[in-house]
């Protein structure tokens, strides 16, 4: 690797920086992902038992100690569970909203990245024909086969790098952002379920139940339902 570096010339070095900032963001990513990944049906069905027992403390302790923004979005939305329910909507699209920049990070570096790489390796190889076609000028305009192949060989390793850096990047941005797109599908499913959760409770709190009078008092009434 070390000799095609050498013969690529100066621009090989740029790409073979490129390559490893690109597999750094991505294994950060990745594990990120890993962690901020959760079973949000489980998960919910516990929040929904203990909101049903009015267990707040609790809740807030098991939604506190999950990582990972759907657990952050809930935990925002339970701080304040006695809040209307167009609050409540409120909060939870706020939190998901403060959520997406910490998802969406370094994606742009990935996106840079494959977009640049194919750039450098073609700004070398177009460096590397001109520095070869000057070396035959010259000369008085007479090379070899061998002299003339080896300067384009030499001229085409830094666009296969740039092409070798740059087609896993933009897989691993591809793969990144679908990640992305499903963890906020799932913010927006885990909202929507806790806004519920915590509205219908509520709900079912304030009706108001009208009790029988006792017979005692049923019995005056109609008398005097009589005598008027």
């Amino acid at each position: 690797m070390i000799d095609y570096i050498q013969k690529g010339g100066l621009l090989m070095w740029p790409i073979l920086v490129c390559s490893i900032v690109s597999t750094a963001v991505f294994a950060e990513r990745l594990l990120y992902f890993h962690r901020a990944t959760i079973h949000v049906g489980e998960f919910l069905q516990g929040l929904s038992n203990l909101i049903s027992r009015r267990k707040f403390a609790e809740a807030l302790h098991e939604s506190a100690g999950t990582p990972g923004p759907i657990a952050r979005v809930i935990h925002a939305a339970i701080i304040r569970h006695d809040s209307p329910r167009s609050e409540l909507r409120e909060i939870v699209q706020e939190a998901g909203q403060l959520e997406v920049p910490k998802l969406e990070r370094l994606l742009g570096v990935l996106a840079t990245i494959a977009f640049l790489t194919p750039l450098l390796g073609l700004l070398g190889t177009v460096a590397g024909m001109i520095e070869a076609f000057g070396t035959i000028s010259s000369n008085g305009g007479y090379a070899t086969v061998t002299e003339l192949s080896n300067g384009i060989y030499k001229s085409l390793l830094t666009t296969a790098a740039g092409l070798v850096v740059a087609t896993p990047t933009f897989v691993a941005y591809s793969y990144l952002s679908s990640r992305v797109n499903t963890l906020m599908h799932e913010m927006e499913r885990a909202g929507i379920e806790v806004v519920h959760m915590l509205s219908d409770r509520t709900a079912a709190g304030d009706i108001i139940t009208f009790q029988p009078p006792p017979p005692a008092v049923a019995e005056r009434e109609r008398r005097a339902d009589r005598q008027s």
